[in-house]
């Protein structure tokens, strides 16, 4: 048979320096670094059962990899999207087989919070009787995504992205090691970095890119004009479901909470850039004027609902210069939240109480007793009461003394001052 067909498919850069000892490892100083809890548990040879939870690129799966190795285990490697109950028997069957020959098992279950409840709990007993040293690896957090059972028989370990130092870093082993032999101007390797956006997986599967190309065209200098058009347009790290989108939407709506305008920007932009469905941020956004700028600026409403269908007519990209605008209006708009709060505690105080009657003067049929206030001096029945007998009056909406919520504010003390007089 020809040598062609013995011939070893050559293993992408990401696989070629994934590190064979602890020592070889970038990043996640704060869980390997000196007397770090990973870093004692090595050291210790004490293995116990963990989730890992990080973005991707971070390590999870080479981290488990060494620990076998450190811990001379064997290793199986399952993926919760493609296995399920007869995948877990099947390991556990080799577990069994293993541990008769006096080997104890790292069983490795990637993105783990894709089991169901029911798969989770299978893997119980044998976490407990110690068969099986489980880490789940989880891109989600394991308080919302991993059964509490599971939880308490495990460590939860959460790994970072990497810096830009970090991936620096990389790079130069990669150099060091001769899989990528070009020198970078440091312009070129911020773009590439930026572009990895602290995934060390993406990060060398770039480089193998642009070696695969450089290679093709027999460069001996690498342009930032080149690197660009070889890897054409790279995707940010976004998860439409997962943690970061809703990190980002909550830093975007704190931004403009606390009136700082290029941070709002900033996140709204991080957000289109990676993805995120503008009619989605065009609710966000109505949402955060109601909430947090309410009648302390009533434009601040009309504006947004504008901006929302301005997009609707334009889409994007030109439709998102007005949810851009929005946002800047938002975060520089006097705040008041006394609305959104005085709407919470009415809905509990309801909730919680029993249902009163109506008092006969605000019922709908004509009564006598009804006083119209537009009939009375500055429109208003001064000592009227509006609320059930017997309920004593709240004080539920309290306006903040910023923007138009002063004067709201100082027409309520009037108005109780008539009411005081007729009292």
């Amino acid at each position: 048979m020809s040598d062609f067909f013995k011939t070893k498919p050559i293993p992408p850069l990401a696989e070629a320096l994934r590190p064979e000892h602890l020592s070889d490892v970038v990043g996640q100083e704060h869980l390997l670094g000196p007397d770090k809890p990973l870093r004692l548990a090595f050291e210790a040879q004490k293995l116990h059962s963990m989730i890992l939870w990080g973005p991707p690129g971070v390590g999870k799966t080479t981290l488990a990899r060494l620990m076998a190795k450190s811990f001379d285990c064997e290793f199986i490697g399952l993926s919760a999207v493609f296995s399920g109950v007869k995948e877990i028997r099947g390991a556990v069957d080799q577990a069994e087989l293993y541990l008769s020959q006096g080997k104890k098992t790292i069983l490795l279950i990637d993105e783990i919070h894709r089991f169901n409840k029911s798969q989770q709990d299978g893997l119980l007993p044998y976490v407990e009787s110690g068969l099986i040293i489980l880490i789940g690896a989880t891109t989600e957090n394991p308080s919302f995504e991993i059964n509490s059972a599971l939880l308490s028989r495990t460590q939860v370990y959460v790994l970072k992205s990497l810096s830009s130092e970090e991936l620096g870093k990389l790079f130069l082993k990669a150099q060091q090691k001769l899989f990528f032999k070009w020198d970078l101007e440091k312009l070129i390797l911020n773009f590439l970095i930026n572009q990895a956006d602290g995934d060390a997986r993406k990060f060398l599967n770039l480089l193998d890119a642009i070696k695969t190309a450089a290679e093709a065209k027999n460069l001996e200098k690498l342009e930032l004009d080149f690197i660009q058009n070889c890897l054409g347009s790279q995707t940010r790290r976004f998860d439409k479901n997962g943690d970061y989108f809703y990190d980002q939407i909550s830093a975007l709506h704190k931004s403009v909470r606390g009136s700082d305008p290029d941070a709002a920007l900033y996140w709204l932009c991080r957000m289109l850039d990676g993805g995120a469905d503008p009619k989605y941020l065009s609710r966000r956004i109505i949402r955060m004027a109601w909430e947090d700028i309410g009648l302390a600026d009533p434009k601040a409403m009309q504006i947004v609902n504008d901006a929302a269908s301005t997009y609707e007519r334009l889409g994007s990209p030109e439709g998102e210069l007005a949810l851009a605008q929005a946002v800047i209006y938002l975060a520089i708009a006097a705040k008041s939240n006394a609305g959104y709060l005085a709407y919470k505690e009415a809905k509990e105080f309801v909730k919680q109480d029993q249902s009163r009657e109506v008092p006969i003067h605000l019922r709908n049929a004509p009564s006598h007793a009804y006083r119209y206030a537009h009939d009375e001096p500055h429109g208003y029945a001064a000592g009227e009461n509006y609320f059930p007998e017997g309920m004593d009056k709240p004080q539920w909406y309290r306006p903040v003394l910023r923007g138009l919520e002063i004067k709201i504010s100082e027409k309520l003390e009037f108005l109780k001052n008539l009411d005081n007089k007729k009292i």
